[in-house]
């Protein structure tokens, strides 16, 4: 059975990206080059972070649009307020949608200065 335990993001500057995620997380990379990080979070999840002008085959060059996000879930929706106010006094952190009760549960939305989304969530299933 495959399972999926990493994902990797394109970025102009990997260094300046490493710092960002780093100082967000509080997390030292495992490697760090100019062409490509790597995280490893509690649990075993990797985020790899690797340049868009070295990356195998060649990305497409085209202004940016996201189309994915990162997701980061919470134990508690109190966590999810904490990190809303923390990770709003980064100034590279854009906020684009403040904490808010979905269909799947507690969440808000930050995009990074690469232009990815960022998702802290609280899932609540059970609808409470």
């Amino acid at each position: 059975m495959l399972t999926a335990n990493m994902t990797i993001i394109y970025v102009p500057n990997v260094v300046k990206s490493a710092d960002f995620y780093a100082a967000l997380f509080d997390l030292k990379p495992v490697e760090l080059s100019p062409t490509f990080a790597m995280f490893i979070f509690n649990g075993g999840f990797k985020l790899g972070i690797w340049s868009k002008y070295t990356v195998e085959p060649a990305a497409q060059q085209l202004p940016f649009s996201p189309n994915g996000e990162l997701v980061f879930k919470t134990e508690t929706k109190a966590d999810v307020d904490f990190l809303y106010n923390e990770w709003g006094t980064f100034r590279e952190v854009t906020i684009i949608q403040t904490p808010v009760k979905m269909d799947f549960g507690y969440t808000f939305s930050a995009i990074d200065p690469d232009g990815h989304r960022l998702r802290v969530c609280y899932l609540d299933l059970d609808g409470e």
